[in-house]
């Protein structure tokens, strides 16, 4: 009974330690005039932040931060991109064009995959423009820091919200995940269904056609006067 328990408690801390743990920004190298797509599938009425910048092609050190504005004008004029956001049926979100970075939030309305493509400006020779993104979505898109200065909360009060609303998160994904265990279910047994149908179907058009090739034998040997 023990081991049955660890197991089925295994996904569980898996997916606490996933939400909880703070995700850092991810960098890409984007060749100029192609594009990189990132996705990530939120659900519905779950708030998405994103924020991105380029970074400085000589020491690999952030292009933005407090002194955005002077290591911006440092920046060669090659190293800017693009970016749209979409929805999972093609809405654009947000769009950005020629920026050294930017931020975006909204609410998931669709429930699926949404994406984020960036792009750089076709250069000869070509230059490969290396850029940070930071895409959360969900509990670890709340900002906490200006919770604890709105509510001036103590350090053990704020652990406890985020906890709370780490536990609720888990909660309503169990139950996004319970409706779409639910909806492949239904949709294996509908393919079921119509397989069986098609097989029946099938075994009847070889019956039919083989029931037709031994009249046309019985009539063409007794045309022959074989029979």
């Amino acid at each position: 009974m023990t081991a049955r328990v660890h197991v089925s408690l295994l996904p569980l801390l898996l997916l606490v330690l996933a939400v909880a743990l703070p995700a850092g920004a991810l960098r890409f190298d984007l060749h100029s005039g192609h594009t990189k797509c990132i996705s990530d599938e939120i659900k519905v009425g779950a708030m998405a932040v994103g924020k991105y910048h380029i970074v400085a092609p000589d020491d690999g050190t952030p292009s933005l931060s407090s002194s955005s504005q002077q290591q911006q004008q440092q920046l060669p004029d090659s190293h800017r991109i693009s970016l749209r956001v979409t929805s999972p049926y093609g809405s654009s979100l947000h769009y950005a064009e020629n920026v050294h970075s930017g931020n975006f939030a909204f609410t998931a309305t669709e429930a699926g995959d949404y994406l984020a493509c960036f792009w750089a400006p076709d250069h000869r020779p070509p230059v490969i423009v290396a850029f940070e993104f930071d895409w959360r979505s969900g509990v670890s898109a709340r900002d906490w820091s200006t919770v604890a200065k709105k509510g001036q909360v103590e350090t053990m009060e704020l652990e406890l919200r985020k906890l709370e609303d780490t536990i609720k998160s888990i909660h309503e994904e169990m139950f996004y995940l319970r409706e779409r265990e639910e909806e492949m279910q239904e949709l294996n047994r509908r393919t079921n269904a119509r397989m069986a149908w098609l097989s029946l179907l099938s075994l009847a058009i070889c019956l039919s056609v083989a029931g037709l090739q031994l009249w046309h034998l019985k009539n063409f040997f007794e045309r022959k006067k074989l029979l």
